[in-house]
């Protein structure tokens, strides 16, 4: 029996599961799972062409890698074995993701959900102890906007919380915040005598070397997990601290009071109800009748999977020749065929699904910096429907520069992959006198300049003041926007388009921008 908080982990990050998740639909989905081995390695082994797992010899032919990748899905809820056939089918969730839906907002939704016991917490071969009873996502997120702790490190987690917090009584969350400060003062010396018998791993062998590298393997999963919601991120302290515009989302989330999902002992009833996607407050779906696999299904299936691949590296927000053509060098499948079944089944495409990636792009500082200002350019042509180029490669200019035919003006955008950018003079300077006063060397338009905007993960708190600064040197509007709020934009626009009055209005507030603002 598990002592501890447990996550599978066959990946430490979700940013795959929506692949995972095709993959598994395309080879098992509707087939009894449980004991057949040969499903399993035709699992295991698409998982590898796909690049979704390290190829490996399986020396003993018993496709363990497939049943370890499953177990992960079933763990969030996607996928559940049906009673009554025993055979493979998604949840809710699992359907909204498989249909283009953003995987960030499904999944976020399955992580705050998440519980012990489970379905999966009570399986065979993890059995986590029957004294938790506690939503651990929800535990650590109210930790972190608790002002007497404010951040955690893996440490803090893998010693402390996730062997201590059982429930969600105040008694328990206040002797684990002392157990936290105790640690931060005292370190290891704060723990139990007995603490690495009592919480030994799964195979009760302790690693002399590493006493501890079990619980921070689970520590660093958790962690993975909770910035993968985009509701709190490391910092570069590699302290986990909540995003700063996420203050009032996760007061909402932590105010309401919701029970834990009844019944984990019964598979099917307990993964159906907690694979509630945000659209659904009930899973009515009659499962019983049995489909004819026909050739048809098969290929639909594989244009998912293809299609899915594609909307994870790029913004989709409808169905080009461009498209099709790639997905028929994937499945080769007919041109017909595949254009009319991608129309049938993403006729708005999936813009979420790249929005996982833009996110991470905002944190990565240097590495990733080209990446994030094409990616920005693309969003703001793509989605947003301006003429963007990337002109940041040109030299002494800002990384993106749009124009809007419909609206008459350009504005100039400036990405800053950090948690906190705040605006040095040197950068102030280079906005004043090379981007803004220098326009005229990078954009052959005469629409006039209405603004420039800096994209970034966070801001440090004079960020206002630095704007403020630009603008009344240039006479030019200025604004900040975290990558959650861009983000929020591309979302709402799939619903309700702005129009690019209503962005330059938005994007001209000299301050950073807030969530009440869009």
């Amino acid at each position: 029996m598990i002592n501890t908080w447990w996550v599978t982990r066959p990946k430490r990050k979700l940013n795959s599961i929506p692949e995972v998740l095709a993959t598994l639909a395309d080879v098992s989905l509707n087939q009894t799972w449980h004991g057949q081995r040969g499903i399993h390695l035709s699992l295991e082994k698409a998982l590898e062409a796909a690049r979704l797992k390290r190829t490996g010899e399986r020396r003993d032919q018993t496709g363990g890698g497939g049943r370890t990748y499953v177990a992960w899905v079933a763990s969030l809820g996607l996928i559940f074995t049906q009673q009554s056939t025993g055979n493979l089918k998604l949840t809710l969730a699992g359907e909204a993701i498989m249909n283009g839906d953003s995987p960030v907002e499904i999944l976020k939704n399955q992580i705050l959900k998440y519980q012990f016991p489970s379905a999966f917490s009570l399986s065979r071969g993890v059995k986590v102890s029957p004294r938790f009873k506690i939503r651990p996502f929800k535990f650590l997120l109210r930790l972190l906007m608790d002002e007497e702790i404010e951040y955690l490190t893996e440490e803090e987690i893998a010693k402390i919380i996730i062997t201590n917090a059982e429930n969600e009584t105040e008694s328990c969350y206040k002797n684990v915040k002392e157990k936290l400060k105790a640690f931060r003062s005292l370190g290891d010396k704060s723990l139990e005598a007995d603490f690495s018998v009592k919480y030994a791993p799964k195979t009760g062998k302790v690693n002399a070397e590493h006493p501890y590298s079990h619980l921070i393997d689970i520590a660093n999963t958790l962690m993975n997990w909770l910035e993968y919601t985009q509701l709190a991120k490391r910092s570069e302290d590699h302290f986990i601290r909540v995003i700063n515009d996420k203050h009032a989302e996760i007061t909402e989330i932590l105010n309401v009071s919701t029970p834990f999902i009844d019944r984990p002992e019964q598979h099917e009833y307990y993964q159906r109800k907690y694979g509630l996607d945000p659209k659904h407050l009930k899973d009515t779906r009659n499962l019983t009748e049995t489909k004819t696999i026909t050739d048809n299904i098969i290929a639909e299936q594989k244009i998912k999977q293809a299609f899915i691949g594609e909307s994870l590296k790029t913004p989709i927000t409808k169905i080009t020749t461009q498209l099709v053509d790639k997905i028929i060098e994937q499945t080769g499948l007919e041109e017909k065929f595949v254009e009319a079944t991608l129309l049938k089944l993403y006729p708005h495409g999936a813009v979420g699904s790249f929005m996982t990636e833009y996110f991470e792009m905002a944190f990565k500082g240097r590495d990733e910096a080209t990446e994030f200002e094409k990616a920005t350019a693309r969003l703001f042509n793509d989605v947003f429907g301006f003429e963007s180029h990337h002109v940041g490669q040109i030299g002494l200019t800002p990384d993106v520069l749009i124009l809007s035919d419909s609206a008459g003006y350009c504005g100039i955008i400036d990405n800053k992959a950090y948690s906190s950018y705040t605006i040095s003079n040197d950068h102030h300077n280079r906005m004043v006198h090379n981007y803004i006063e220098g326009l005229n060397n990078y954009c052959t338009s005469s629409k006039p300049l209405a603004f420039f905007s800096y994209i970034a993960g966070g801001f440090g708190n004079k960020i206002n003041n630095q704007i403020m600064k630009i603008f009344n040197e240039t006479g030019v509007n200025g604004s900040a926007l975290s990558v959650s709020n861009v983000i929020q934009m591309v979302e709402k626009q799939q619903k309700t388009p702005y129009t690019h009055a209503q962005i330059k209005d938005i994007f001209s507030l000299n301050r950073q921008v807030s969530l009440s603002d869009l």
